[in-house]
C-alpha cells in the first residue's frame, strides 16, 4: 500500500509540477502520453486492422493499459505482460519533448516582444553559412544576408545585434539577428543619446551600406534642442561610441528638411554649392554641382550620392557645372556597378572578387577579367556591352 501511494504521489506531483512550471496542461500531456504508447504498443505488438484500439493511463499512479473493441462493443484488456516499463519510459520521452517544445515556446514568445530592438549576444558557434548566436535564454540565428561582409566573427565574441525578426525555418520557428539592418543603427543611437531615448530628437531616416557607411537624418521636436548635435555629442563621444559598435563604419549625421531641394543638398554633404531642381511628376531631382565639388558629391564608387538617394528616396541625375551628366542613381543600387544592370551570377562574382566600382571595373583588362574564378568569355563579353552603353 504504501509503495502504491509513493508511485501515486510520485507521478502526479511530477506531472502536476512540471505543467505548472512550463504553463502546459496536464491533461495534453496525458493525451500526447496515451498516442505514443499506442505508437509504441503498434511496434512491438501489431494492431489488427479496423479494430478499434484505447489508451488508458491513471493520472495518479501512471499505469498505462491498453484495450481493444470487441465484437459486441465490449472493451478487453489487451496489455501484455511487462509493458509497464515501455510505457513508463514513453511517458518519460513524450514528457521530456513537450517540456523543450513548451520552453521554445516561451522563448519564442520572450523574443517576440523584443523584435526590432537590440540585445548583447556572443557567437556561440558556425552552422554552415549561418551564424548561431547565444542572446541569453535563446539562441539567434544570424543568416547571411543579415552578417557585414567587412565583419570578421569569431568564436566568443561579444556584439551587439539587432532582433531582426521571428522566422518560421525548416527546423521550427527562429529568432533572426542581424548586424546589417539599419534599425541596429537606430537602437544605438537610442541606447547613447538620452533625446532621442525620450523623443525630443527623432531619426527620420537611415541609409545604410553595412561596414562601409551610413546616413543618418533627424530632427528635433522640442524647440531649443539641436538634433545633430544631441547625437555627435560633445567632443563627438556619443558618434564615436556608436561607430565603435560598428568596428569603424562611417556615419554622416544630417539635419532633416520637409523641403525635398534643401533636404537633397543637405545628404549630398561634404560637398558645397549645390543646387537641386526636383521634376513636378515624379521623385527625381537633377543636381549641378561646381566642378571642383563633383567627386566630393559623388564619393568613392558613386557612395555618397547612392545614400543620399536611398536617404531621400529621389532619384537623382548629378552633373557639373559644366553641364555633363556624370552619375544617375535610383538609391537601389548596393554598389556602383549595380547601375549596369548585370545578371544576378556576374555581379555576385564582381563583388566577391571586390570588384564594386565603375572605376575599378573599367581599370581591368580583359585578361585580368578571365582569371577570376567564375568569369567566362559569355560574362566578359555582357561587362564589355554594358560598359559600353
Amino acid at each position: 500500500m504504501a509503495t502504491q501511494t509513493a508511485a501515486r504521489t510520485e507521478f502526479s506531483s511530477a506531472l502536476n509540477q512540471i505543467c505548472a512550471e512550463r504553463g502546459i496542461e496536464p491533461e495534453v500531456v496525458l493525451e500526447t502520453i496515451e498516442v505514443a504508447i499506442l505508437a509504441a504498443y503498434r511496434k512491438d505488438y501489431g494492431l489488427e486492422e479496423e479494430i478499434e484500439y484505447e489508451v488508458e493511463i491513471d493520472p495518479l499512479t501512471g499505469a498505462a493499459s491498453i484495450f481493444k473493441k470487441g465484437e459486441k462493443g465490449k472493451m478487453e484488456d489487451v496489455t501484455p505482460p511487462g509493458f509497464g516499463r515501455i510505457a513508463a519510459q514513453t511517458a518519460k520521452q513524450v514528457i521530456l519533448q513537450r517540456v523543450r517544445e513548451a520552453e521554445k515556446d516561451a522563448i519564442i514568445a520572450e523574443y517576440s516582444k523584443k523584435v526590432k530592438t537590440i540585445l548583447s549576444g556572443m557567437v556561440l558557434r558556425f552552422d554552415g553559412p549561418n551564424i548561431i548566436v547565444d542572446i541569453g535564454r535563446g539562441q539567434g540565428v544570424m543568416p547571411p544576408q543579415e552578417q557585414v561582409r567587412t565583419e570578421r566573427y569569431r568564436l566568443n565574441q561579444r556584439l551587439a545585434f539587432y532582433i531582426a525578426d521571428i522566422r518560421e525555418t525548416l527546423k521550427g520557428k527562429a529568432i533572426i539577428v542581424s548586424r546589417a539592418h539599419p534599425g541596429l543603427i537606430e537602437e544605438l543611437f537610442r541606447r547613447e543619446v538620452p533625446e532621442v531615448t525620450s523623443g525630443a530628437v527623432e531619426i527620420k531616416a537611415i541609409a545604410r551600406e553595412p561596414g562601409n557607411r551610413t546616413k543618418i537624418a533627424v530632427t528635433s521636436t522640442q524647440e531649443g534642442v539641436d538634433p545633430v548635435g544631441s547625437c555627435v555629442g560633445q567632443r563627438g563621444v556619443r558618434v564615436q561610441a556608436v561607430i565603435n559598435e560598428l568596428a569603424g563604419e562611417k556615419i554622416d549625421i544630417i539635419q532633416y528638411a520637409d523641403n525635398p531641394q534643401t533636404f537633397i543638398a543637405q545628404a549630398l554633404a561634404p560637398a558645397d554649392g549645390i543646387k537641386v531642381e526636383i521634376e513636378k511628376d515624379g521623385r527625381k531631382a537633377t543636381v549641378t554641382v561646381p566642378d571642383d565639388q563633383l567627386s566630393l558629391a559623388i564619393g568613392r564608387g558613386g557612395q555618397n550620392v547612392r545614400l543620399a538617394a536611398k536617404l531621400t528616396g529621389y532619384k537623382i541625375d548629378i552633373q557639373g557645372e559644366s553641364g555633363e551628366k556624370a552619375i544617375s542613381v535610383t538609391g537601389e543600387e548596393e554598389y556602383e556597378i549595380d547601375s549596369l544592370k548585370l545578371t544576378a551570377r556576374v555581379r555576385k562574382v564582381l563583388v566577391d572578387a571586390g570588384i564594386t566600382s565603375l572605376e575599378s571595373l573599367k581599370e581591368r583588362k580583359e585578361e585580368e577579367l578571365k582569371h577570376i574564378k567564375g568569369l567566362g568569355p559569355k560574362a566578359i563579353a555582357e561587362i564589355k556591352e554594358r560598359l559600353a552603353q
